[in-house]
């Protein structure tokens, strides 16, 4: 159970990214994959978060921890 995220995340990566690139050098993959990942956690909607980011839900836990101190 504990991959299931992770496996989640590699194939997003390979579905959405990677096989509809045709990177040619590896700068270009490590450029786009990067652009990817900035989009899958600032902008790409979550079902397992109700909808918001991955950013959204880190930054309401900060936010939660400072006013729990």
């Amino acid at each position: 159970m504990d991959n299931v995220f992770i496996e989640r995340l590699w194939r997003s990566l390979k579905y959405e990214c990677v096989f509809l690139n045709a990177f040619e050098t590896g700068s270009e993959a490590r450029a786009g994959i990067g652009r990817w990942i900035g989009y899958y956690n600032a902008n790409r909607p979550h079902s397992t978060f109700g909808g918001r980011t991955p950013d959204e839900v880190y930054a309401m836990q900060q936010t939660e921890e400072k006013l729990a101190a």
